[in-house]
């Protein structure tokens, strides 16, 4: 029994040695593969800010700023006479038939009500919302998180970026929701969106961020956060937070194809307009006086241009801002105030946040040469905004341009022999049928056009009958293309 005892013993202890040893030994190779300069791998990787398992933290601290808006607009009814519609003996004996017998109805107001969020940016009252949640509206009532109503008073609101600005008298000072910044917002980040969707108050859904930049037709300034982050009716107005508890976006569109896909405008075009909805209750952009291109490939390729980024010039208006600091038909503009323009959607929402009496500086590719030159910014109004709408009008799918002296020389084109082609949509009837960039198109249904009014005049024709046949000069070769619309 003794031996028997010995002999767990040895065994036991044989066994921890071992043990020991191995331990020791990997341990030791850890220790020289930690000194050879190789990074040592963690348990778990922290991510900066709040991770998606404290939401429920992140909601709570933010959710007091966040408001419920109902509005109440009152719709002027008028006498009916027949309410079925049009008498049926009108014909005959007109409306007055119907009348005796039942008399006019009596006119009737109707209210309608719609609701929508928002959050406060200030804690005496001021609060961004969507412009499309206020306007045309008799009465604004904001509910804040502890219950308390207000009536609210529209300071200042922006149709062009559907942004609103609105101010609430509060009893006392109110919690207010910390900005953050937006173009330092990255793809692939948690965001969550607090609002009312379908008047359920203080709603908290959460998702990413899918894509930035995004163009959905909705205006002239589309600029679009896109996240997965539920975004329903109701949403609108409220906030996109990041993970930092920071506003980055105000939620505002949803797509009704789509599931799972909700678009915010981005935090830093409303900072930008702030001071301007307070002070005059309307936004002041700024005004270069050009027209302008994409650089497509066959255009870099014949100015010999490595890249297409930048925008082309095709016309410059006389006493404008642009032609008084010297910009010329033809020049690629790369870059105002320091930042980099790579398409015509860069340029427009660069210069719209130019300040009128701004010195912009900006940088142009002029046969091969970079040029500084710099620009008094002058105010975008109404009038302005029609004369590039009449230079870009398109048919289908073309847009044109007239071919001006300058560029007939920076292309190497007649000048006076018809419209160039500067864009063509895709999917669009003229990509179907292979219309490109620098085609030139001399007639119109056999009517020569030289002018962008004699063209318009017979492209709108065509594009009532559906139908146009033109006449394209490409290169040295003069063909016709027919357009159908179905």
């Amino acid at each position: 029994m003794e031996n028997k005892n010995r002999k767990t013993f040895f065994m036991f202890l044989m066994a921890f040695l071992i043990a020991f040893f191995i331990v020791s030994f990997v341990e030791v190779l850890r220790s020289s593969f930690l000194a050879s300069g190789a990074p040592e791998i963690p348990a778990a990787v922290a991510v900066e800010g709040i991770t998606p398992g404290s939401f429920s933290d992140l909601a709570e601290r933010v959710k007091p700023a966040v408001v419920n808006i109902s509005t109440t607009k009152v719709l002027q009814g008028r006498s009916l006479g027949n309410p079925f519609g049009r008498s049926p003996f009108h014909d005959y004996f007109g409306d007055d038939f119907f009348n005796r017998f039942f008399g006019d109805i009596p006119e009737r107001n109707f209210k309608q009500r719609s609701l929508g969020s928002g959050f406060i940016i200030s804690n005496d009252g001021y609060i961004f919302t969507n412009n499309h949640v206020v306007e045309n509206t008799d009465k604004i009532l904001v509910k804040i998180s502890d219950g308390k109503e207000y009536e609210a008073k529209i300071i200042g609101t922006d149709p062009k970026t559907d942004i609103a600005l609105i101010k609430i008298k509060p009893d006392n000072g109110l919690p207010t929701v910390e900005i953050g910044d937006s173009e330092i917002l990255r793809v692939g980040e948690w965001v969550i969106a607090i609002g009312n969707p379908f008047g359920l108050e203080q709603t908290v859904t959460a998702g990413i961020v899918s894509a930035k930049g995004r163009v959905i037709g909705a205006g002239t300034y589309d600029n679009f956060i896109q996240t997965d982050a539920s975004i329903n009716p109701g949403n609108s107005g409220g906030p996109l937070f990041n993970m930092q508890g920071k506003v980055i976006g105000i939620n505002t569109a949803i797509v009704a194809q789509g599931q799972g896909i909700g678009f915010a405008i981005p935090i830093n075009m409303a900072k930008n307009i702030l001071d301007d909805l307070k002070t005059k209750g309307k936004v002041t952009r700024g005004w270069l006086g050009i027209s302008i291109q994409d650089m497509s490939e066959d255009i870099a390729k014949s100015m010999n241009f490595k890249s297409k980024e930048g925008v082309l010039v095709t016309d410059v208006f006389k006493d404008d801002p642009a032609d008084k600091a010297g910009i010329k038909v033809g020049d690629v503009i790369t870059e105002i105030n320091g930042k980099a323009i790579k398409s015509t959607h860069d340029l427009l929402l660069t210069t719209a946040a130019l300040h009128v009496g701004e010195k912009a500086a900006i940088k142009v590719l002029r046969d091969g040469k970079e040029i500084s030159l710099k620009a008094v910014v002058a105010e975008r109004t109404d009038k302005t905004e029609m004369a590039l709408a009449k230079k870009s009008q398109t048919y289908f799918g073309i847009s044109v341009q007239e071919i001006t002296k300058d560029l007939a020389k920076q292309l190497d084109v007649a000048q006076g022999v018809g419209l160039i082609v500067t864009d063509v949509e895709d999917g669009s009837p003229a990509e179907n049928v292979g219309i490109q960039p620098r085609d030139i198109i001399i007639k119109v249904n056999k009517v020569k056009v030289a002018t962008l009014k004699q063209y318009m005049t017979e492209m709108s024709k065509a594009q009532e009958k559906k139908s146009v046949i033109l006449l394209i000069k490409r290169g040295n070769s003069n063909f016709f293309i027919g357009l159908h619309l179905e």
